[in-house]
């Protein structure tokens, strides 16, 4: 997995969703694809209707290089990157393989700084008790990105919303039915 990767992927999936369904679209960045997100406004902000960023990764030094929730530490501290640096690779949750060219990519973006100068309004979820993404990141970002429409917080929610999955669902079905600030309503898809 690479930054650029997902970047082409994202171009991928709205060059074929331009052709398929003519017409604002919704895009619902979960994570760390908020990066990848953020690097999409160029050719996704003219037909955005609606973005919400869900528990985004906005400052990817404090959430990733310079870690500093618990689970991160964990994940992508200084024993982590010491596997890294010797065998080319880190496996997170004994599952998925980060490679070298993810970790040099990540020191490039800006997420905060971009999705501040070219991205439309935008609904920020975040779970207030996140132990991998800052919740504190969030908040101080949607209270100084003006364009933003606000920061749901999500009492008690974890990093994938456990539990209040149903509020956040209902929460973001709403915004990209609706579009981003109620300008631009959707048909439902």
């Amino acid at each position: 997995m690479t930054i650029a990767g997902e970047v082409l992927d994202q171009q991928a999936v709205s060059a074929y969703a331009a052709k398929e369904f003519p017409g604002p679209t919704a895009v619902v960045a979960a994570r760390f694809g908020a990066v990848a997100t953020e690097l999409s406004m160029p050719w996704l902000g003219k037909r955005l209707a609606a973005l919400v960023l869900w528990n985004p990764v906005l400052d990817v030094r404090r959430t990733l290089l310079k870690p500093e929730l618990p689970w991160v530490v964990a994940n992508f501290g200084p024993t982590a990157m010491a596997r890294l640096a010797e065998d080319g690779f880190l496996v997170l949750n004994s599952v998925f393989p980060l490679g070298r060219v993810l970790f040099a990519e990540m020191p490039r973006y800006r997420p905060i700084e971009a999705y501040a100068a070219h991205s439309p309004a935008a609904l920020v979820l975040h779970g207030d008790r996140d132990s991998h993404v800052s919740f504190d990141i969030a908040r101080r970002a949607a209270e100084t990105i003006r364009h933003w429409e606000l920061l749901h917080p999500l009492s008690g929610a974890t990093h994938g919303f456990h539990g209040p999955e149903l509020k956040a669902t209902a929460v973001v079905v709403h915004h990209a039915l609706t579009g981003a600030g109620g300008e631009r309503p959707m048909k439902g898809r």
